[in-house]
């Protein structure tokens, strides 16, 4: 199998690790393999790519869109280092409000699944990261939300102090004024 699946601490959010295969020449892995990520419970179609560019210190989220364009996201780093981070927004759930953070990076190689209806945001610890990820809905601007990267009641433990946070982010909602239409199924 070319990968290893890892359900965490919130099991819908899954840690994905590639088999490696290295030599004199440098390295090959599958970032994605349908069949593989289906057997594992990531039943996705993925529908467009996205890539960013950051510097040491930005923290860029914690974003997500509304249903019907609610995304799941397939998330790794090609450069850099960064810690990466999911929070549940879905109501009902025994885990809504929870987070779970990982940290990704050119060296580790490691993936993160993100459902839908969870909010995604990332800070870079490395002098710089190219972030790319797959999502299963195409942008949608009208739908688009966030949630407050350090609000008090969800206590995400940043590893980072005094973040660069542009300005839309800095403006999001805590949780307990957020209002979205997810719910637990």
């Amino acid at each position: 199998m070319p990968f290893t699946f890892k359900k965490l601490e919130i099991p819908e959010v899954i840690l994905i690790e590639p088999k490696v295969f290295k030599d004199n020449r440098g390295f090959f892995l599958e970032s994605f393999n349908k069949s593989e990520f289906t057997k594992n419970g990531i039943n996705k179609e993925f529908v467009q790519d996205n890539f960013s560019h950051s510097t040491k210190g930005v923290l860029r989220g914690l974003h997500f869109q509304l249903n019907p364009k609610s995304q799941g996201k397939l998330v790794r780093v090609s450069k850099g280092e960064v810690f990466d981070v999911a929070v549940d927004l879905r109501k009902d759930s025994p885990t809504y409000g929870k987070w779970v953070g990982i940290i990704l990076s050119e060296k580790n190689m490691k993936m993160l699944y993100i459902p839908p209806n969870f909010a995604h945001g990332f800070c870079v610890l490395s002098e710089e990261a190219d972030f790319e990820y797959k999502v299963t809905k195409e942008y949608s601007p009208e739908l688009e939300r966030g949630l407050i990267w350090n609000d008090p009641e969800i206590e995400i433990n940043w590893p980072i102090k005094n973040p660069t946070i542009n300005e839309k982010d800095s403006q999001f909602p805590l949780l307990k004024n957020l209002k979205t239409n997810f719910n637990y199924k």
